[in-house]
């Protein structure tokens, strides 16, 4: 079938949405006045009988002064993407991108390409002779996510380079997530590794209260946010910039987004931000101090989101990037033995493919991304994920 594409009104978009089981936070209106210093627009497909089948956030990142832009869809767009003819459902959308003067396209496919498990992951870290968790058999493989791969490849779509340099950075590919459908909190609780239990166990020994705080309560969260940063070498957003995304997110819906504040005898200890579109949660950006770590806030505080996304009904509850490493030598281990530890799996995603409109001004764009360094594309392009995390500790900013 061949799709019309159009632009749409936020309303439509948000209308469109809602009729999703989920889709990524990334993909709705709002984001595009959190990222408002670059251009956006809401897409809509439509079919024959002028339904609207499909939508999409575009954000657009012109070039200095010629008029062609970088159009970015992350985690989208809102798509079937386990159909047979991705191409009826791309090829109208890049239509309407090049007329609109982009000179690459970026989508990030939101298909599962492939899972594994937990008790995967301890395996393969417990066994030296493997360093990555890419070299291991996965738990569960999606054909229809391997369909659309074929089909990409075909339509001239640029695959995610392994690599994970220059142009290709962004989204994260890998994440962990932990399913939450069917299940209660005593079997979340027990599905949970012996050191998660006794952690959440010895924060409410100790006294730890998590909260819900408000964007009154922000510059106490940027305040162990940088210490955070400034402790696992990360680059710390300024706090403005989480003051706009509560300020948009809420002004979508009044519960997309929340503040948890842990506290210990009055003091704060940790603290993040939790995510929902639907039946979806994601856990997108935390912080904890340094002194009192030994009451486990950062524990306290992500059983609670957890518990809390149960409650709203969300099927899964997102912990957002990992590395593949599963090396002991790797400092980015910690990462991924934090968040094993919950019971949940780790998924790759298709990620992020590119289609060059314009090869030459792509080539230019990639080389400049390249020279700023790994990383750069994702500090322009998304909400980032700790690329450098301490053996044994929590994800800084996530």
């Amino acid at each position: 079938m061949a799709f019309r594409v159009r632009t749409i009104t936020a309303s439509e978009h948000v209308a469109f949405n809602a009729t999703q089981p989920s889709v990524s936070f990334l993909q709705t209106p709002a984001w595009a006045a959190v990222k408002n210093e670059w251009g956006s627009e809401s897409l809509g497909w439509f079919d024959g009988h002028d339904r609207l089948v499909g939508a999409g956030l575009v954000l657009y990142r012109w070039l200095p002064k010629i008029k062609k832009a970088l159009a970015y869809l992350p985690e989208g767009p809102t798509i079937d993407w386990a159909s047979n003819d991705l191409a009826g459902w791309l090829e109208p959308m890049v239509m309407h991108l090049k007329r609109s003067g982009a000179f690459a396209v970026r989508i990030g496919t939101p298909a599962v390409a492939r899972t594994w498990s937990a008790a995967t992951i301890k395996s393969a870290i417990a066994d030296p002779t493997v360093t990555k968790l890419s070299d291991l058999p996965p738990d569960t493989l999606n054909r229809a996510a391997t369909r659309a791969h074929n089909q990409l490849r075909y339509l001239g779509w640029r695959p995610p380079k392994d690599d994970d340099e220059g142009f290709s950075a962004g989204q994260p590919r890998w994440v962990f997530q932990l399913p939450l459908a069917g299940k209660g909190e005593e079997q979340l609780l027990q599905g949970m590794n012996q050191l998660w239990r006794r952690n959440i166990k010895k924060a409410t020994r100790a006294g730890v209260i998590v909260t819900k705080g408000g964007v009154e309560d922000l510059p106490d969260f940027h305040r162990i946010y940088v210490e955070t940063a400034k402790r696992d070498h990360f680059t710390p957003r300024p706090l403005r910039y989480f003051q706009t995304m509560f300020e948009a997110l809420l002004a979508e819906d009044e519960d997309r987004i929340r503040l948890y504040l842990a506290h210990h005898d009055g003091d704060l200890v940790a603290a993040t931000t939790w995510v929902r579109v639907g039946v979806h949660a994601w856990y997108s950006y935390g912080a904890s101090t340094t002194a009192k770590r030994e009451v486990r806030g950062s524990n306290a505080v992500q059983w609670k989101m957890i518990t809390d996304a149960l409650a709203a009904g969300c099927a899964v509850y997102n912990l957002r990037g990992i590395t593949t490493t599963v090396d002991e030598n790797d400092p980015h281990l910690g990462l991924i033995q934090f968040k094993v530890g919950t019971g949940g799996h780790a998924v790759e995603y298709l990620g992020e493919w590119d289609l060059p409109l314009n090869r030459l001004l792509y080539k230019a764009f990639d080389v400049y991304m390249s020279r700023r360094g790994r990383g750069s594309v994702s500090a322009v392009c998304t909400s980032p994920y700790t690329k450098r995390a301490s053996r044994g500790s929590p994800p800084g900013a996530v």
